[in-house]
């Protein structure tokens, strides 16, 4: 396992596409054997930057607990406060910051802007959430159904509700690892169409991938039911508007009677309670949304690891 995730060091990670199935695999392995304290590494005096465009609560603290926990150090780049507020280019911002960190995970609205920093960088940058992929917390969803079910074979994921960021990257882990993934969403809000082309070849003769318009016919005899909120950061404005057409989509306990009589029901967090999900399901005995939650920093821990080259 160590020889293979030694090939990451000083690689990004803007998408799991950045990652071969052997080191999907391998990092997963490694996260899960650092959560048990079977494996302790280091990565003394490097420094971790933080450029954050948009708020976060998981991401950030579990990077910041994941990074001190190997013995690094975190800066915050709050961009409100910094140079890149006032329209420094991102092009001279990923240039000197290079010259002061170890490795940046950037949060922002465009995956273009990763593209830049890693264009520009010489050090690691990770994808701490973009519009159109957020790795990381599909490693935690992949470490949590591994945790539950023990494997990937036969097992279905089902996700409904918006084909967002989180449904691109749930896409690509699912197809990796040789889980079955279902995607449900209103008409036009389906996941990005190359990201299910890439799914679809990856998955080829090991899994299925569904799109699908019927939330129902997605959660049948699923072992995994996910959703995440309707509209994502910087589309507060349609938030309200999208309510009616994403009802049927709701994650309830009429849903839930159709999935695996032991399915999981995750969330990646922060949730609207009364929409995409009901109290009575997140709080139930099938949620395992809190111990998902805990598994960002595992596997951010895992992959800083990696990156750095952590003996």
């Amino acid at each position: 396992m160590m020889e293979i995730l030694k090939t990451l060091k000083g690689r990004d990670f803007l998408t799991l596409g950045d990652l071969s199935v052997e080191e999907l695999g391998c990092l997963l392995d490694l996260a899960a054997e650092m959560k048990a304290g079977k494996v302790k590494l280091r990565c003394n005096n490097k420094v971790l930057g933080l450029l954050f465009y948009k708020a976060s609560t998981r991401t950030r603290v579990s990077f910041e607990v994941a990074m001190y926990q190997l013995g690094g150090q975190v800066i915050d780049l709050n961009p409100n406060v910094t140079q890149v507020s006032r329209g420094e280019p991102l092009v001279d911002t990923a240039r000197v910051l290079d010259r002061y960190l170890d490795v940046l995970a950037v949060r922002t609205f465009a995956q273009e802007d990763l593209q830049t920093f890693a264009d520009y960088a010489k050090i690691p940058i990770i994808n701490a959430l973009s519009d159109r992929y957020h790795p990381c917390q599909a490693m935690a969803d992949l470490l949590t159904i591994r945790e539950c079910f023990g494997k990937f074979q036969d097992i279905t994921v089902s996700y409904v509700g918006d084909g967002n960021n989180v449904a691109n990257s749930l896409l690509l882990g699912c197809a990796m690892v040789g889980a079955n993934v279902r995607i449900a969403t209103p008409p036009n809000y389906e996941p990005a169409a190359d990201v299910v082309e890439k799914a679809k070849a990856l998955a080829f003769g090991k899994s299925e991938v569904m799109l699908t318009h019927d939330p129902v016919a997605a959660v049948k005899d699923a072992q995994v039911v996910y959703t995440d909120v309707w509209a994502s950061m910087g589309q507060e404005e349609e938030a309200r508007s999208r309510i009616p057409l994403f009802q049927p989509y709701q994650v309830n306990e009429k849903l839930l009677s159709h999935a695996d009589s032991q399915a999981i029901v995750l969330h990646c967090l922060p949730a609207h309670r009364g929409e995409e999900i009901t109290n009575e399901v997140i709080e139930g005995a099938q949620s395992r949304v809190w111990e998902q939650a805990e598994n960002r920093m595992h596997v951010q821990k895992a992959l800083l690891a990696c990156l750095l080259g952590a003996e």
